[in-house]
């Protein structure tokens, strides 16, 4: 059986973890003919990666500390997915007049009544006062005349032959107005700080009267695309392998409420590095690949020359574990994610969600569970995450979830974390949605 695959498993699973993984996983036997890393290397592998709970804690304090930004008033056209940094008080009754809530008539006193010739439409001017066994046609939406008992609906009322209005069921007195005041009144505070745009909070902030909002700016997100193994179109060929990280995570951070500057590819360029990442305006660089300690690897070096801050240098999750996030200067971090595809969406995940939700003055999701239709395998002392679908109650887990893949999570709804040691069939664990399973597209990816 190849290292890593469970009895009875589907044959691609044997595809889900990379070697070292794998090992890890089965525990076999260390063969003493193989290199090793000593006990003392390995102690101090476990002691630097930080655990993944600890690890999004510290992306969601960094931001706290010297990143305040000045809240600025947007048009409404351009507030979706910000969020309020003042509270949204009404600028007016509402609604600001009487007004009907039905197509119909306007009544006054008891029935019959006689129609008034002209009717009441809305955005017109308020109509002359009703007398008592009048009626005037109304739309929905126009201003109630003085005096008016209640709108008959116009399903409701019937005309005799001298053309007398009568109902068809018995009303009450104010029946179907919508009374000025109703929904609230000036200066009644509609929405607290904190609150995120949302369209129907655009479309209550237009009611209430206003053309813009004050709120938290997006973050701006400049994203370095490193390796020079990476084509940018046309298929694979002679060692060369497309980059899947370019198309995929500038609507990914957008989604996270980033306002993605620029996307660069730079290769495996350390001098290039330097001077993009001296020379960035952003709020979070976010850099793909090059994280590990390889000949080509840049960015712990280039971090080191620039005297940035390391906070977090690996985390004890699989896969992504070669992630990273460092204060650069003191209004601007960095997250390195890794170069493979799934291991960069766990760096978004644990490290860039936290980091960008805190700087956008986002509301935390709350955490919830979900029990496993299957048993997922688990590292014995990193968290993994994996990707899954929701159906009904239950989280079923995907096939094709190793770190270089996206088959699994193109397919997901959002990412079960997996707890050191593995989740048992039917076992309660942790959901992190992803951005396409909590809105509509084309909400949140603005």
């Amino acid at each position: 059986m190849t290292p890593g695959t469970r009895a009875g498993a589907p044959a691609e699973d044997s595809d889900d973890l990379d070697v070292e993984e794998a090992l890890a996983l089965v525990r076999e036997p260390k063969d003493d003919a193989a290199p090793a890393a000593t006990p003392d290397e390995r102690r101090h592998e476990r002691h630097r990666a930080t655990p993944w709970p600890r690890a999004r804690e510290i992306a969601a304090r960094a931001a706290r500390s010297g990143s305040r930004r000045t809240p600025v008033s947007v048009p409404l056209a351009e507030a979706l997915g910000l969020v309020l940094a003042a509270p949204l008080d009404a600028l007016t009754d509402l609604p600001s007049f009487d007004t009907s809530a039905m197509d119909g008539w306007a009544v006054a006193g008891p029935g019959p009544w006689t129609v008034r010739e002209q009717g009441a439409l809305a955005g017109h001017a308020l109509p002359e006062p009703l007398t008592d066994g009048e009626a005037v046609r109304i739309a929905t939406g126009a201003r109630i005349p003085a005096d008016t008992t209640a709108v008959l609906r116009t399903e409701h009322g019937r005309t005799d032959a001298q053309g007398r209005l009568h109902a068809t069921r018995e009303m009450h007195h104010g029946q179907d107005i919508r009374p000025r005041g109703q929904e609230c009144r000036s200066g009644d505070q509609l929405l607290p700080v904190g609150t995120l745009v949302t369209p129907a909070v655009l479309g209550l902030a237009a009611a209430a009267g206003y053309d813009t909002l004050t709120a938290v700016t997006r973050p701006r997100v400049e994203v370095l695309v490193l390796g020079d193994e990476l084509l940018t179109e046309g298929r694979p060929h002679d060692g060369l392998i497309r980059d899947a990280l370019g198309p995929m995570l500038p609507p990914w951070l957008r989604a996270m409420g980033a306002d993605v500057i620029g996307v660069r590819r730079l290769g495996d360029d350390a001098k290039a590095l330097h001077k993009a990442l001296t020379g960035s305006r952003a709020d979070l660089v976010v850099t793909t690949g090059g994280t590990a300690a390889g000949p080509v690897d840049h960015v712990h070096p280039t971090l080191e020359r620039m005297g940035a801050e390391l906070l977090v240098d690996g985390v004890k999750v699989r896969p992504g574990h070669p992630m990273l996030l460092a204060r650069t200067k003191e209004n601007q971090h960095l997250v390195g994610l890794p170069g493979n595809p799934l291991a960069a969406v766990s760096g978004l995940l644990t490290l860039a969600e936290p980091l960008l939700r805190t700087l956008a003055a986002r509301p935390a999701p709350e955490p919830y569970t979900l029990a496993l239709s299957e048993a997922v395998h688990g590292h014995p002392y990193d968290t993994r995450l994996v990707p899954v679908v929701l159906r009904g109650d239950r989280a079923k887990p995907l096939h094709y979830n190793g770190p270089a893949m996206l088959r699994g999570i193109a397919a997901a709804d959002a990412m079960a974390v997996v707890p050191p040691g593995g989740a048992q069939q039917g076992e309660e664990t942790e959901l992190l949605d992803l951005p396409w399973a909590a809105a509509g597209i084309g909400v949140c990816f603005t």
